[in-house]
């Protein structure tokens, strides 16, 4: 008779058991894809300057500019902002109150998988932030917390350039 029959039910229980420690172990001791460093949310005010923001290395200034003349270009950084897969940044160009440019400072690219969702999700969003003017933008699929950080960067940048 097979070992698994039900004239030894405390077998079954016992391998029944063991299986599922078994499972438990091997999926506590997967790696999360997330670096060591701890992502925080930053908390968001329009008054917060992005010289107050932290940033990984590489100061984030609020914007020049060279007054508020007609066709002159204004520059501004948007806080970082860190989502799940690591931080978003965004720097945008105002030319006679109209957005001109938008640029991605920082964004996930760790490892192969991150550089391909940004090199589909960069372009579309920055063409949503031209189009829209604003950062009401669409999220991309496939790219959501992408997305998300842009926006909320886009928009802080947009709060620092008075548009």
């Amino acid at each position: 008779m097979h070992a698994l029959k039900k004239n030894r039910p405390l077998r079954r229980i016992v391998l029944a058991s063991a299986a599922t420690v078994s499972g438990m172990v091997l999926l506590l001791s997967l790696k999360p894809h997330t670096s060591p460093v701890l992502a925080t949310s930053e908390t968001k005010s329009p008054t917060m300057s992005s010289s107050s923001a932290p940033s990984s290395g590489s100061g984030s200034s609020s914007g020049s500019s060279s007054g508020s003349k007609s066709g002159v270009s204004k520059t501004a950084t948007g806080d970082t902002v860190q989502t799940r897969w690591g931080p978003v940044q965004v720097r945008v160009t105002i030319k006679s109150g109209k957005l001109t440019d938008v640029t991605a400072v920082q964004y996930p690219q760790d490892n192969p998988r991150d550089q391909e969702i940004n090199s589909y999700a960069l372009p579309q969003l920055r063409r949503e932030a031209l189009a829209a003017q604003s950062a009401d933008i669409d999220m991309v699929s496939g790219a959501t917390y992408t997305s998300t950080g842009y926006q909320q960067s886009l928009q802080s940048a947009l709060d620092s350039a008075g548009l």
